[in-house]
């Protein structure tokens, strides 16, 4: 996928997306990647991600996030620290911290944690 950077994260469709985990899987474990990711169906663990970490609708991540730029139209339970942004939709869920320079939170959704902001600062390795 070519210049994913300069492309709005709130414009892809799945087939833009290098990984679609399905509805219908189950993933319990570490997960590293340095494509966008999509997440349809449950995971459980660690999610690492030097590009996009997207959760669609209906999806459920028990998990802790590590990405530049999160989406959550699902639910997550787990901190999330996002190098660029994090962007909450209305139908999406977040029980945990999260960590970003840039983060939406839509009216409607649902948030339960402490929000920290970091403008100009650097996370460093993964």
């Amino acid at each position: 996928m070519a210049n994913i950077e300069k492309v709005d994260l709130l414009d892809l469709d799945e087939e833009d997306y290098d990984t679609v985990l399905a509805e219908d899987i189950y993933f319990s474990g570490r997960i590293d990647c340095n494509k966008p990711f999509m997440i349809k169906g449950e995971v459980e663990g660690k999610l690492f991600s030097s590009s996009d970490v997207t959760v669609e609708e209906n999806a459920i991540v028990r998990a802790d996030i590590r990405a530049d730029r999160v989406v959550i139209k699902g639910s997550v339970t787990g901190n999330v620290l996002a190098d660029t942004m994090l962007h909450v939709f209305a139908c999406g869920k977040l029980v945990g911290d999260v960590t970003a320079p840039d983060v939406v939170l839509e009216s409607g959704c649902v948030f339960n944690g402490i929000c920290k902001m970091t403008k100009g600062q650097q996370f460093g390795n993964r």
